[in-house]
């Protein structure tokens, strides 16, 4: 199923970019495990993924929250090796905002902003940092609600894999029905289906 995507370069209401909410989930709806594990989504054969640089072409700035943030630096030894940054494809050389409550490190030379408060009051500030492209939102759930609750979500694109989990970190823990949602691709990248929601406002 796939009919033709909206213009990447839509601006939303006061001259926003677009927040795409980009990331992987098993079967019954988890980002990562009780132990924010992702060996689950490593575990699957992942040939044929979608291409990135095509989605980052549009991308401007990326926004995490703390826990994401920390697994990546974690994961990719940025810390010891902080010149990875730059070299990761998912970060490059585009702004990152992590919003935290928590004093996090930085790795040297890359671009990472910590944000505390409330998504709403971060928007313009990540929205100037963005330059007029689009804003990937990477995770977690939780923050994407907190965008999805700001009026501020504009797409979601999320890989389900073949695999489930008895617990741990939910795609969206937010009610939010079926008439804010319209399906505008579905794709088949190996073991991947790969979904891209519009949200209906």
């Amino acid at each position: 199923m796939e009919n033709q995507p909206s213009p990447s370069s839509l601006r939303r209401p006061g001259g926003r970019p677009r927040v795409v909410y980009y990331t992987a989930s098993t079967l019954n709806g988890f980002l990562a495990d009780e132990e924010n594990s992702l060996a689950w989504l490593f575990a699957v054969e992942s040939d044929g993924t979608p291409e990135l640089s095509t989605q980052l072409g549009d991308v401007g700035a990326d926004v995490m929250g703390s826990t994401t943030y920390e697994w990546v630096l974690r994961e990719e030894r940025l810390l010891e090796q902080p010149g990875r940054w730059q070299e990761l494809e998912y970060l490059g050389d585009r702004p990152t905002f992590v919003f935290t409550s928590r004093d996090l490190p930085r790795p040297d030379g890359a671009d990472v902003r910590f944000l505390r408060g409330p998504v709403a009051a971060a928007l313009p500030e990540i929205a100037a940092a963005a330059g007029g492209r689009d804003v990937w939102l990477l995770g977690g759930g939780d923050l994407a609600g907190q965008f999805w609750e700001a009026g501020a979500l504009d797409e979601i694109q999320v890989s389900i894999a073949p695999a489930t989990l008895p617990g741990g970190a939910p795609l969206l823990p937010r009610r939010i029905g079926p008439d804010a949602l319209r399906l505008r691709r579905a794709e088949r990248f190996g073991q991947f289906a790969h979904l891209t929601y519009d949200v209906v406002r």
